[in-house]
């Protein structure tokens, strides 16, 4: 990665010289800091130096070295030479060419060549024989053109040497990572795709069928198109944070970053009203953090704010929303423990100390508040409790043993009572899908019925006679007054007026449930005939409880259940390890180098 050649420390001082040039409108690449000869103005940057050590927080032989860096940096690449923003990449080489290390190297290419050819004049310049171009923590591939894999003109690669047949291999490994990286998202995504397209009128012992819940797990109603994006969305989500805690985050943050694609499509009215998108968010930033991926410092900050504004959307200004729902928000306090700690390292990067302190200071609050002691987790083990549901107890009731216990029975009483209904109801859709089919109305009619209402089967046979009379009195001209009231630019009012039996207030609500446009499965109903129009001896009722899917659908839905949590507070479960060693390390960067340059 590029942080193995420039450290984040390094980073760290240049961000915070930046800021402090920046402020006094300091231009190093003009007198007294450079000469006419482009050569430094010793003197001047040694009295920078001076001033700016104090408030950095490090010596001044560390802040003139930085300030040369910055400096050779702007004259190689200000204004005056644009022959760097134009046609340049900058190369970071082995340390071991000091000649070559001590100063900035750029290397003037089109885009438009293969980086073998890069990699060769490299090799022909530098005498470096056997060599991988790194560029934001990714190998490039030589067969490739450097345009192809978002190479920009100012873009920064690392110089990796290898011996030959590691270089072989190391190629074969990439590729082969990346291979397999594709494969995973596309498997995931076809897993979830068949498991969005079922309705739950199949026999549940047989068909697996994700239902969408809120906080409490009772089922929410999402208009049809929506609910595929978000099953996707959620998904590609639960996929990423199964990778997460296997330390795999590349292969993690593909996931997160489909899973965010797809959360768009569900509209920002239901992002702004559920915490799953800013948990993603923080999820996406976390993976950030562990690949040392400081190119999307800018792209972080966008996504810790999306992820502040949308908890106090959902929670409330003091969580007070949260309260009411469940009782307690202390579960929910470990992701703001991770928002802080990435909002002080986004803050320390940049060389903002005040904001990154304060940030630091609300994270170590929180966690002293959420850290466990281990003796009270062996007493629920021992009581028979899971180490997660443990946890989770002990931080709903503020580490009291005693209503933990309490509360995790309760929980999984209501789990459990869930679980009942939703079987039951699972049962009754099959059986009234399986007593319309044997009306005569076909599987899709019988099945769009039971949906709408909820099960109900006399009042999915009610909606079909409805549906069925509606179907053939079409030629009946609605009120044009009806019509008028539901003129919205691209609406459909006669259609929603219709499914609605001329019910102003009812096709209002179906048009702002679904944004305006009808989806097709509105726009064709499935309107009841009084005869089944699929064969009764389809492959449905062949007998294997895939209900027809190939077999290697059926391997896909099964591999991506097992990345599905049984607890649905498992994204609240966190062992806190990896935040405490984050913290001590920020703390020895905002702390330690104040202490050691008094």
């Amino acid at each position: 990665m590029l942080t193995t050649l420039q450290t984040m420390a390094e980073l760290h001082i240049q961000e915070k010289l930046v800021n402090l040039l920046n402020q006094g409108n300091i231009q190093l690449r003009n007198p007294p800091y450079t000469t006419d000869d482009s050569e430094a103005g010793q003197q001047s940057l040694q009295e920078l130096a001076v001033n700016y050590a104090p408030i950095v927080c490090i010596s001044v032989s560390e802040v003139a070295s930085a300030l040369e860096s910055l400096r050779s940096q702007a004259v190689k690449s200000g204004m005056g030479n644009k022959t760097y923003g134009e046609t340049c990449v900058e190369l970071f080489l082995p340390k071991d060419l000091k000649k070559y290390t001590k100063k900035n190297n750029y290397l003037e290419t089109q885009l438009d060549v293969l980086a073998q050819d890069i990699m060769d004049r490299i090799t022909e310049q530098y005498g470096l024989q056997y060599i991988q171009l790194i560029f934001k923590g990714k190998t490039l591939t030589p067969e490739k053109r450097l345009d192809e894999q978002n190479v920009k003109n100012k873009s920064k690669m690392m110089v990796l040497r290898v011996s030959a047949p590691e270089r072989k291999n190391q190629m074969l490994a990439v590729e082969e990572e990346k291979k397999m990286q594709d494969q995973s998202v596309q498997r995931t995504q076809r897993g979830f795709q068949i498991l969005s397209e079922r309705d739950g009128t199949d026999d549940p012992a047989t068909t697996p069928f994700l239902e969408i819940t809120d906080q409490k797990g009772n089922p929410l109603k999402i208009p049809h198109s929506k609910k595929k994006a978000l099953i996707l969305a959620m998904g590609f989500h639960e996929k990423g944070r199964a990778l997460m805690k296997r330390k795999q985050y590349e292969t993690a943050l593909g996931h997160l970053v489909q899973a965010d694609d797809q959360f768009v499509k569900c509209g920002s009215k239901l992002l702004n009203t559920v915490d799953n998108y800013a948990v993603l968010q923080l999820d996406i930033v976390w993976c950030y953090r562990a690949l040392e991926a400081l190119s999307y410092l800018d792209d972080g900050k966008r996504r810790l704010q999306i992820a502040e504004d949308c908890f106090h959307n959902c929670y409330g200004d003091q969580q007070q929303r949260l309260m009411k729902i469940k009782g307690n928000t202390r579960g929910e306090e470990v992701l703001f423990l991770r928002l802080y700690l990435l909002q002080s390292i986004l803050a320390h990067m940049v060389g903002n100390e005040r904001q990154a302190t304060q940030k630091l200071k609300q994270a170590e609050d929180l966690y002293e508040r959420l850290c466990l002691n281990p003796g009270e987790i062996k007493a629920l083990k021992d009581l028979g409790f899971s180490e997660q549901e443990a946890r989770l107890g002990l931080r709903a009731c503020h580490g009291n043993v005693g209503e933990a216990m309490l509360h995790i029975t309760h929980r999984r009483k209501e789990r459990e009572d869930m679980k009942q209904k939703e079987s039951e109801k699972r049962r009754m859709c099959v059986e009234g899908l399986a007593t319309l089919r044997a009306l005569g109305y076909s599987k899709k009619d019988a099945a769009w019925a039971l949906l709408q209402t909820d099960g109900d089967m006399d009042g999915a046979y009610r909606m079909l006679l409805d549906s069925a009379a509606r179907t053939n009195n079409t030629e009946l001209p609605i009120s044009q007054s009806k019509v008028e009231q539901l003129t919205y630019p691209g609406c459909e009012p006669e259609v929603a007026l219709r499914l609605t039996g001329e019910n102003v207030q009812g096709a209002t609500q179906l048009l702002q449930d679904n944004q305006v446009v009808l989806p097709p499965e509105l726009l064709s109903p499935s309107p009841a005939s009084s005869l089944s129009e699929e064969p009764s001896t389809t492959s449905e009722s062949a007998g294997s409880g895939s209900q027809g899917e190939a077999p290697t659908d059926v391997d896909l839905v099964n591999e991506v259940l097992e990345d599905i949590p049984i607890h649905e507070e498992d994204y609240l479960d966190l062992t806190l390890e990896e935040e405490s060693e984050i913290i001590d390390k920020m703390k020895s960067y905002l702390y330690k180098n104040c202490a050691s340059s008094n």
